[in-house]
């Protein structure tokens, strides 16, 4: 029952996993609490300290753990198992194994007590429940129906935005949610609306066909949209069982072992290129063989049966290892710093008040104007690195709108020979009868739709990496900037209470940076992203989101509608003008070709100068988003450090202090963030300790 057990450790370590993320939030939103208490306090003694930014940054954190799940992305071409397989996952049949994806109904499959679907719309309707028997009956459509509205460019149901299936299964109560998206060989337009979903999961389950390996719908796929993105990807071979099946004597162990052998390879040749991280290969702790329906049998019988010669355990094994052991504890560890930071400051700011107790207010305030040229250093720090990010803004806006510019132009000068393996399937002798000359036109938009998105998915990938870079580079930036302005704050610190600022070597050389520069980094999680209105714990920068929200309006929402609609008409016109008696096979395709890129070509400059501002308005919106954040970071801390003195001020101003008192309540304080951060540290080294 090796098996089961694998199934039990990764729902235990889920759980243990819950628990600590449960146990960590609890301890921020105390620590938060213990800094706050003191705050509201301060009118009534020595003033405020200031500590806002603190507050408000550990208790979205600390909201966004007590959310946090992992979200497991699903994709895959039709008729490839999907459902069966989360059926499988799942232990009951479930989810509608018969629908397409031309429903295009993204599906969020979360825990919930009772069993049930939510539709969610996007024209304002209220959202609906429904069973699941009526679930499955209203949002199945018939293969010919969905190939008609495919035709027509139309959706099955456009005004359904999500639906999301609730369901008791200890799986995902223990946090894993599941998306279900449309498959891949649908519309190119849908191909890109699953883009979308990909950065907001944390891996991706890439669901294939053992009868159907590495077909060109999908091998296109995985080179536009998830080759060279960094992404984690499990490849799911499914009915794996089926091999077997289709051989002429199923009981010959040796011609069963040849056409696994020769499945692998092709499998292998494939996909080995997604399955290396950092020159590792990792090809078997990515690639499963599965027999999804044999799972899904044993479970309906049997909950607890033992999946053995199904995949079903190995993938789950490794899964396990890349969730809990892996991507859990980074996440872990951005959360730990982030306390880290908050109990810093706090202790700096006890520091800082208590020598300025005794001092009466004329040398107080004569010691802080003494400080404020170090005031002005900080901002000095900050508009030199605002100029930084402009300029980086300005030069790579403009850089890779050039880069698409050219792109698209020179896309003529190799129209002829690209454009050959997507030409239409269709007899071009369809072109000259009437009857179908519709769907020859149709086979041939759909043709230059492929083309231009693979196009467009090659330039953007370049793109991508050199926005990357630069964001590598001001990440360097900001800790040489971060690095100045510590230097500047202990100089205020020492003048203002004639003590020499102690470094702080208790904790890795990064925590001595201060929070906006670790923020600029990419060392915090903050923010909360968003897929299907569920909120998200992600990056505190995700660039590629914005990124992603400009791109998919190029290639397929650009350069399609530009061209498309008024470049089927001159082809028709060429081929016919061949005539019919002399009218040759290959003689047409030549014309074909010829007469698509010399119309290509006379829209091509149009294009290249309307796609490439919205490609400059894209680039420039990510630079101008971590400007704006970094910048309002950075005036925060200022404005925090000023409010801490003034308050002191104030206070000294209106009332008499009492010392011992007020030395007392700033020392409980900082022992009480204090503990609250060993309580972080304990719970994060004892599942560092656990896995290690």
């Amino acid at each position: 029952m090796i098996e089961q057990v694998t199934t039990d450790r990764f729902i235990q370590d889920l759980e243990r996993v819950a628990q600590v993320r449960s146990e960590i939030s609890v301890c921020l939103s105390k620590l938060a609490e213990t800094i706050n208490k003191p705050e509201l306090a301060g009118d009534s003694s020595s003033g405020k300290l200031s500590l806002e930014r603190d507050i408000e940054d550990i208790t979205v954190a600390s909201k966004n753990l007590r959310q946090c799940v992992f979200r497991l992305l699903v994709l895959g071409d039709m008729k490839r198992g999907k459902s069966t397989f989360l059926n499988a996952l799942i232990g009951e049949n479930l989810l509608p194994s018969d629908v397409n994806p031309c429903t295009a109904v993204l599906t969020v499959l979360r825990y919930g007590p009772e069993k049930k679907v939510t539709i969610y719309f996007n024209d304002g309707k209220s959202p609906q429940q429904l069973d699941f028997h009526n679930f499955k009956y209203k949002y199945t459509i018939d293969p010919t129906e969905a190939k008609k509205l495919e035709q027509e460019k139309k959706q099955a149901f456009p005004d359904v935005d999500y639906a999301v299936v609730e369901y008791p299964l200890t799986l995902l109560e223990k946090g894993i949610e599941i998306v279900d998206s449309p498959g891949l060989n649908d519309t190119e337009a849908r191909n890109e609306l699953s883009l979308s979903y990909v950065n907001n999961c944390h891996a991706i389950l890439f669901v294939m066909r053992a009868s159907q390996p590495c077909t060109l719908g999908e091998r296109r796929y995985l080179e536009n949209y998830i080759k060279g993105r960094g992404l984690t990807v499990f490849f799911l071979v499914n009915a794996w069982d089926q091999v077997r099946e289709s051989l002429i004597d199923p009981d010959d162990v040796e011609e069963l072992k040849g056409s696994e052998e020769r499945l692998r390879q092709v499998f292998n040749a494939n996909l080995a290129q997604y399955c290396t991280v950092e020159g590792q290969n990792i090809y078997d702790e990515r690639v499963f063989e599965l027999s999804s329906i044999q799972a899904l049998r044993r479970r309906l019988k049997n909950p607890q049966a033992d999946l053995e010669g199904t995949g079903f355990p190995k993938f789950m094994d490794s899964l396990n290892t890349f969730l809990t052991r892996e991507r859990a504890i980074a996440e872990l560890r951005q959360v730990r710093t982030l306390a880290r930071l908050a109990c810093n400051h706090t202790r700096e700011a006890v520091a800082r008040r208590i020598p300025l107790l005794d001092q009466d207010i004329n040398e107080l305030k004569k010691r802080i104007d003494s400080v404020e040229p170090q005031f002005n250093k900080l901002t000095g720090i900050r508009d030199e690195f605002q100029k930084e990010i402009i300029n980086t803004r300005d030069t790579q806006a403009r850089t890779i709108s050039e880069s698409f510019r050219s792109y698209v132009l020179n896309l003529g000068n190799t129209f002829e020979t690209d454009f050959l393996r997507y030409q239409p399937e269709l007899n071009l002798f369809d072109f000259l009868s009437s009857g179908k000359r519709e769907a020859f036109n149709t086979a041939l938009q759909k043709a230059f739709e492929q083309y231009i998105t693979d196009k467009s998915a090659a330039w953007t990938l370049t793109a991508e990496k050199d926005i990357n870079a630069a964001f590598r580079e001001l990440s360097r930036s900001a800790a040489q900037y971060g690095a100045s302005y510590s230097q500047v704050t202990d100089q205020i610190t020492e003048k203002l209470t004639g003590q020499d600022v102690k470094v702080n070597t208790t904790t890795t050389e990064d925590d001595n940076s201060p929070g906006w520069a670790k923020w600029a980094m990419g060392l915090l999680s903050l923010s909360n992203g968003n897929l299907a209105g569920f909120a998200l714990a992600g990056a505190g920068f995700d660039w590629k989101n914005i990124l992603l929200n400009y791109f998919t309006v190029i290639g397929v929402g650009g350069i399609i509608t530009a061209v498309t609609g008024i470049f089927l008409g001159p082809i028709g016109f060429a081929l016919l003008g061949l005539g019919v008696g002399f009218l040759q096979a290959d003689q047409a395709r030549k014309e074909l070709v010829k007469t698509a890129k010399k119309e290509l070509v006379k829209h091509l400059p149009q294009v290249a100068y309307e796609q490439s501002q919205v490609v400059y308005n894209a680039v420039k919106e990510c630079f101008d988003s971590y400007e704006r954040e970094v910048s309002k970071r950075i005036n925060d801390d200022i404005v925090s450090r000023k409010s801490e003195l003034d308050n002191l001020v104030k206070q000294k101003e209106t009332r008499e202090i009492n010392r011992e008192s007020e030395f007392k309540r700033l020392k409980n304080l900082q022992e009480n963030v204090i503990a609250q951060l060993q309580k972080i540290e304990a719970a994060y080294s004892n599942l560092l300790a656990f896995y290690s």
